[in-house]
């Protein structure tokens, strides 16, 4: 690999808000103990992640990417110089919109081999979003029936085809125009939340990831035994509200999936690094169909984040 450079561009948040966004050339890190060095060639967005770094400014955003490790430190044995990797990346430390990051090595999988680097940075957070709420905190079992709200948003999208990969009845919730997308996603039936549920039945599992009324009204939904699991915010009653976290075992189930064909990625739209608030006002806009993405390799490295994608 060529060498790494000394200053490398980065994007980061200076004051909360997406004006407060600046492409700067910084030093370039070095691996510390238990760290990978990783060229970025990719890093995706979520749409409220500007409010998470606000006791830690200036801070580095995004947390999913997917590029090619650099360099090593002298006790890392998982992964070497020139693998193809993909992550979540702890939330308490700088993310990943820079031209290379230092990433503990522990979180770091292969990355799915059919897709590009753009792709697979969109897996991380959703995929392991869907795979630790329906299984971890879920307990989904083959047979059960789950109702997934917001089959067709980021988490949804795999949590719905999670769910029928698992072997479960999946029912969702998405807006009139997208049914056949939930459909096409692997859900048995498919309702519209703003008109009611009557039609639904008893559920064993709900998985919420959206909130709001219908998080308020899902414990009417299940059935004896059931559970609720939301990771928007703390449901009613005794279900369960939880935070993705960062794992590498479930990253490589999921790139196994992915490379089988029993996982679809979906991508709304792509910005360059320079466009970085761009990128982040499209996460704020209605209408997405999947992840929004920044491509970084090969990216300069001065200049103010802003422009169109």
């Amino acid at each position: 690999m060529a060498a790494v450079p000394r200053t490398m561009g980065a994007i980061r948040l200076h004051t909360p808000g997406i004006e407060g966004l600046q492409l700067e050339t910084i030093e370039t890190p070095s691996p510390r103990l238990g760290e990978a060095l990783v060229e970025v060639h990719a890093a995706a967005i979520t749409r409220d992640e500007l409010e998470w770094p606000l006791d830690r400014l200036p801070a580095v955003p995004s947390y999913e990417l997917s590029g090619v490790v650099a360099a090593v430190a002298d006790d890392v044995t998982a992964v070497s110089v020139g693998d193809e990797v993909f992550a979540l990346t702890p939330f308490e430390r700088n993310g990943v919109a820079a031209q290379y990051t230092a990433v503990r090595a522990a979180v770091l999988a292969r990355k799915p081999s059919r897709l590009s680097h753009v792709e697979s940075a969109a897996v991380p957070l959703p995929g392991l979003g869907a795979w630790q709420g329906l299984f971890n905190h879920g307990g989904l079992e083959p047979g059960e029936r789950v109702l997934i709200h917001g089959a067709v948003g980021g988490v949804g999208q795999f949590a719905t085809q999670l769910a029928r990969w698992r072997g479960a009845h999946v029912l969702a919730t998405s807006s009139p125009q997208a049914f056949e997308m939930a459909r096409a996603l692997g859900a048995h039936d498919v309702f519209d939340g703003r008109r009611g549920l009557d039609e639904v039945g008893h559920v064993d599992l709900i998985f919420d990831t959206v909130g709001g009324e219908l998080l308020e009204l899902a414990p009417t939904l299940l059935a004896n035994d059931g559970r609720l699991v939301s990771v928007t915010e703390e449901p009613p009653g005794e279900g369960t509200y939880f935070v993705v976290e960062p794992h590498r075992e479930q990253l490589i189930e999921l790139a196994r999936l992915v490379d089988g064909g029993d996982l679809r990625v979906a991508i709304d739209s792509t910005f360059a690094l320079s466009e970085a608030a761009a990128a982040f006002e499209r996460t704020l806009a209605s209408g997405k169909r999947g992840k929004v993405v920044i491509r970084i390799a090969g990216e300069g490295a001065s200049g103010a984040a802003g422009g169109n994608g």
